[in-house]
């Protein structure tokens, strides 16, 4: 299996740890509305997408059970990832 530190880019499937659903990541480092805690991805249902605000989880790396599919990256996403969610640069 592959090991990823952190952070999975956008688009990769998931399955969290105690759960029977996949989720796509379609955001990292959120902000939780009612507090300020910082979580490391937001994603929604898998294969149904973005479908309602009701059906989106926040989590952590540490949740994440199983990758089935790594997003998409390029030199943009790598360079992202170097200036914004490296370690020390990420707020949390």
């Amino acid at each position: 299996m592959i090991e990823f530190k952190k952070y999975l880019p956008i688009g990769s499937v998931v399955l969290l740890k105690n759960a029977n659903k996949r989720l796509m990541i379609y955001g990292r480092l959120q902000k939780a509305e009612d507090s300020d805690s910082v979580r490391d991805y937001i994603g929604c249902l898998y294969p149904e997408g973005n479908i309602s605000t009701k059906q989106t989880y926040m989590f952590d790396h540490d949740q994440i059970e199983r990758v089935y599919f790594v997003g998409f990256q390029d030199p943009e996403e790598f360079e992202f990832v170097d200036k914004y969610l490296n370690e020390g640069n990420n707020g949390k």
